[in-house]
């Protein structure tokens, strides 16, 4: 009879271990700061307070993301509930500045050499502009996607992009942009630009200058003025 009650008491105990490690789980995979009445805190001047786990994808699938970052966000994850939010809560959404966002792309072959990940000083010339034009707003984040051409492997390709938007984002921030206002990500090859243009997998100039528009480094500056 003791040897049962201490075997239930054992399995009520790891239950609620893992209960409590969802709990834990959970409560991380939140990227935004939540009170105690599960709601947003927000700043002063009505800016969601982020937690380190925001990326702009984390933002998409997090309940608070639309209210948060709508702007920031692909327009089919924020319209339909947008268009179910309340009247009030639209209005008080329009009451503040709405943040403005310019999309910039750079070629890769500007900002590195072929192949590399290192900043070439045309390249750090080119994210100069891009900090006078951060510093002149009040920044909400700065995106930085890499890209790659099809050649090479697909592991390689994801690798090198993530490295490049990572070196953007060292220089940015070695310029005096905060940190956790930037945000890098890779695709590798995934989004090419050239389409079916480009004949032929042989690594020759020919295709290699071909897909000189897939080698890229999307930028994109979202403030307010």
């Amino acid at each position: 009879m003791i040897k049962n009650i201490a075997k239930k008491s054992l399995a009520l105990a790891l239950l609620a271990g893992i209960g409590f490690g969802a709990t834990v789980a959970q409560a991380q995979e939140r990227v935004y700061v939540i009170d105690q009445r599960d709601a947003v805190v927000k700043s002063a001047n009505g800016l969601c307070w982020r937690t380190g786990y925001w990326t702009p994808a984390a933002a998409a699938k997090d309940p608070a993301g639309c209210e948060c970052d709508k702007d920031l966000l692909p327009k089919e994850v924020c319209e339909p509930k947008m268009a179910a939010a309340a009247p009030a809560a639209a209005g008080a959404a329009a009451a503040g500045p709405k943040p403005s966002g310019e999309k910039i792309t750079v070629a890769a072959d500007a900002l590195f050499d072929f192949n590399k990940a290192v900043l070439r000083p045309a390249g750090k010339a080119k994210l100069d502009e891009l900090v006078s034009k951060a510093q002149a707003i009040k920044l909400e984040v700065i995106l930085a996607v890499g890209h790659t051409d099809r050649i090479g492997g697909d592991a390689y390709n994801q690798k090198l992009s993530e490295k490049r938007a990572a070196a953007v984002k060292e220089y940015l921030v070695s310029k005096g942009i905060e940190a956790n206002r930037v945000y890098t990500e890779g695709k590798g090859e995934k989004q090419p630009v050239t389409g079916d243009k480009c004949k032929g997998n042989t690594k020759s100039k020919a295709l290699i200058d071909c897909l000189q528009p897939d080698r890229r480094v999307d930028i994109e500056v979202i403030g307010t003025k």
